[in-house]
């Protein structure tokens, strides 16, 4: 009989459900015996009023970025979740628990590590399912919820040493905490592509001048952007670039930009849809723009994508500790203004070994571990 793991996760952003994705392609293609793997979006699925919450989350995110602060305060002294006797329709969560009957419950997002770990237990028996937390946080401190640490979980794995010592100090015990590294698609771990490789990718996704600099424009999975405002001040700056405006399920967003490009010949834009191959796609391009999330900040480092991290509308506190760990790394490239991108790659354009010395330090703020490792120590065949 295989071997069951429920993955709790929620689109409160797209990090969360990356990871899940993440795990689960690891888990059944390079474990060690057969393992199924179910991915269940619990706050979405559990109650109305959780979804709702989601959805609030996403729209912050969108339009407001600064006013979360005020929400993620909320969210750490209201502990929704910290008990199981006051989650809503708890029996739903139960239902699907019967259901699947995992033997290891994996949670990927903050909100997820207390009382839906004490449902399992209670569910499933105390000694018949294993509970615990992957972290994709970079570090701890302000923005580090601390609902991501559960003392009573069967293991926490962290992506960097920083945010284990935190787990640590929060009370887990130093045997049931790891640091795991990133945990990303397997195709983040594929040999780079030489430079031939990259530039026939970058024409036939893009059809863009693989010759060019080109700057990365990103969206995070609710479509939230301000892909034109940078690109009317790259426009205006008169450098030679070109870029790539990845709108996700923003089809107005694109529409917009793609209408915006056909008027002006200043710089040359491909404004695409969600795009699936974003390791090729990182490697090919010369720098990104992008949200201080931890999936894509990940991303980026593994690939050697120097990451420019878009402060417009504010910082949410969930990135400010991204933003901690990019500045502790000596890698400082928050853009506050539209015109602050075209100050910061002028010199990468003018100068192409000073891009080449960004892409080097990007690959030195990789962390230890390895995502074969992190599906180990879930499955309990790594134990301290």
């Amino acid at each position: 009989m295989n071997m069951r793991v429920l993955v709790l996760t929620s689109s409160t952003g797209g990090g969360h459900d990356m990871r899940a994705r993440s795990f689960k392609a690891w888990a059944e293609c390079h474990a060690d015996f057969p393992v199924e793997t179910r991915i269940h979006q619990t706050l979405e699925s559990t109650h109305p009023l959780y979804r709702f919450g989601v959805a609030l989350y996403n729209g912050i995110q969108k339009y407001q970025p600064r006013l979360h602060h005020l929400y993620f305060g909320y969210l750490e002294v209201a502990a929704m979740f910290k008990n199981a006797s006051r989650i809503l329709s708890a029996n739903r969560f139960g239902e699907v628990l019967a259901e699947f009957r995992p033997s290891v419950i994996l949670s990927v997002h903050g909100s997820l590590n207390h009382g839906f770990f004490d449902l399992a237990k209670q569910t499933l028996g105390a000694d018949a399912v294993r509970c615990g937390t992957y972290c994709g946080e970079l570090h701890d401190g302000y923005g580090f919820s601390k609902h991501w640490v559960n003392p009573q979980a069967d293991f926490f794995v962290a992506a960097t040493e920083q945010v284990r010592q935190g787990a640590i100090r929060r009370g887990v015990p130093s045997d049931r905490a790891f640091c795991g590294g990133f945990l990303l698609s397997p195709d983040f771990y594929t040999p780079e592509m030489d430079a031939a490789s990259r530039a026939k990718f970058l024409y036939e996704a893009t059809g863009l001048d693989p010759a060019r600099f080109t700057i990365l424009l990103s969206t995070g999975a609710v479509g939230a952007n301000n892909h034109l405002s940078f690109l009317k001040a790259l426009a205006k700056s008169g450098l030679s670039c070109q870029a790539v405006a990845l709108c996700g399920k923003n089809d107005v967003a694109r529409e917009k930009i793609s209408a915006w490009a056909q008027k002006q010949s200043a710089i040359k834009v491909a404004a695409l849809p969600t795009f699936q191959k974003m390791s090729n796609l990182m490697q090919s391009v010369s720098a990104i723009v992008a949200r201080p999330g931890t999936g894509t900040t990940s991303e980026a480092i593994v690939r050697g994508c120097p990451i420019l991290f878009n402060g417009l509308g504010g910082v949410m506190p969930q990135e400010c500790i991204t933003l901690q760990f990019a500045l502790e790394k000596n890698w400082n490239t928050v853009l506050r203004r539209p015109e602050n991108l075209p100050q910061i790659i002028r010199p990468w354009i003018d100068a192409p070994c000073t891009l080449k010395a960004a892409q080097a330090h990007m690959r030195q703020l990789q962390t230890q571990g390895h995502p074969s490792e992190v599906v180990r120590v879930i499955l309990g065949q790594n134990r301290r």
